[in-house]
């Protein structure tokens, strides 16, 4: 029997993330795996009126691909891709892995080729989406591999996703609209707000806000979702941050990760383990040492850390920061094939904007 929750969660993409209109043309991307949620979302994206195309993945195919293919295929830009990104209304997107280790055995080198390639289709996306053009959504549907990477039971990771997505509750976008009201207040306090300062056992940053938005999340885009971010000035970042929590890139996991940075960009990089994967990644291209995005965590039901930076990155009590692309939405200029997150700790930290306190142990102190 479904649990009626996946339902509910089919509901809430289709009628609050994505807000599926009749006429409109949506695509689902997703994999077998998810056989449930994806006809529930199939069946109520249909009965709002939509026009739906779904794209299955093959698990593996992945691998296959980074390990076979030519530079000439690892430099293709898919007109499909190219036809979703540039004249679709929506794209659903379900991460529901069998394997989260699939690439572990594939060259960084082939990855990066491949997404400096896409990185120009993946901006002509997110131009769409500030102009409200396209809605666009990435969800997660437990999986056993999930589950294990989590060091859960699938049962208890479920319940996990569940609650992280306050899909326990009645009416969880009357909840969700709550979380954005919360994060209004304190994009509003930053409103027009310039230095800021990072403090803490793990962390001693400065960087320049000046001119940039903060963008609240609230379930729109990602699900479960709960982050505040904006793009920090380029050229203003000084300092040192390190990431007690693994970062990770196609399955592999980079621990003990030290930057240093100075006048925005990363000069020195540590790490205690996949030290080269680190080092190949910042050398992705000219604007992957430079930090594209500041993000603050306020989803306080993610309670634990679970190698998924979809939940890791809305954890309530940490702040994470991206290197690479950053976002024109909030400001950002820099331009990069990468985007990856990592994820800092703020207990025992604080965070100082223009000489007032905003943040202390993991909290919002306004």
């Amino acid at each position: 029997m479904t649990d009626p929750r996946i339902r509910k969660l089919a509901q809430v993409m289709v009628q609050y993330s994505l807000g599926i209109k009749r006429g409109q043309k949506v695509y689902m991307q997703t994999t077998p795996a998810a056989h449930e949620f994806n006809l529930a979302f199939y069946e109520e994206a249909v009965k709002a009126g939509a026009h739906v195309d779904v794209l299955m993945s093959i698990p593996g195919a992945a691998e296959v691909f980074f390990k076979n293919a030519s530079n000439r295929q690892l430099d293709f830009v898919s007109p499909l891709r190219e036809l979703v990104h540039t004249t679709y209304d929506a794209r659903m997107v379900v991460q529901a892995d069998t394997n989260t280790r699939e690439l572990a055995g594939v060259d960084p080198q082939r990855i990066a080729r491949s997404r400096r390639a896409n990185a120009p289709l993946f901006q002509k996306m997110l131009k769409r989406i500030e102009r409200g053009e396209l809605k666009w959504c990435l969800t997660v549907y437990p999986t056993e591999a999930m589950a294990q990477e989590a060091n859960m039971s699938l049962s208890d990771y479920s319940e996990f996703v569940f609650e992280a997505g306050m899909l326990n509750a009645k009416d969880p976008v009357a909840l969700w609209k709550a979380e954005r009201v919360r994060q209004l207040k304190l994009v509003r306090w930053l409103k027009g707000k310039k230095q800021v300062t990072l403090k803490g056992n793990d962390i001693d940053l400065t960087f320049s806000i000046r001119g940039r938005k903060f963008i609240p999340c609230a379930g729109d885009q990602n699900f479960p979702d709960g982050e505040i971010f904006t793009s920090p000035v380029e050229d203003t970042v000084n300092g040192w941050v390190r990431f007690k929590y693994p970062a990770i890139f196609a399955g592999q996991e980079i621990e003990d990760i030290e930057l240093w940075f100075e006048n925005g960009r990363v000069v020195k990089e540590k790490a205690g383990r996949n030290q080269e994967l680190l080092t190949a990644q910042l050398n992705t291209d000219k604007g992957a040492r430079i930090l594209g995005e500041w993000g603050i965590g306020t989803n306080y039901n993610i309670k634990k850390f679970t190698k998924n930076i979809l939940f890791d990155e809305k954890l309530g009590g940490t702040i994470h920061l991206a290197l690479g692309l950053g976002f024109e939405e909030a400001g950002g200029h820099n331009t990069s094939g990468l985007h990856w997150d990592m994820l800092c700790d703020m207990a025992d930290s604080e965070i100082v904007i223009d000489g007032k306190l905003f943040y202390r142990n993991g909290r919002p102190v306004i």
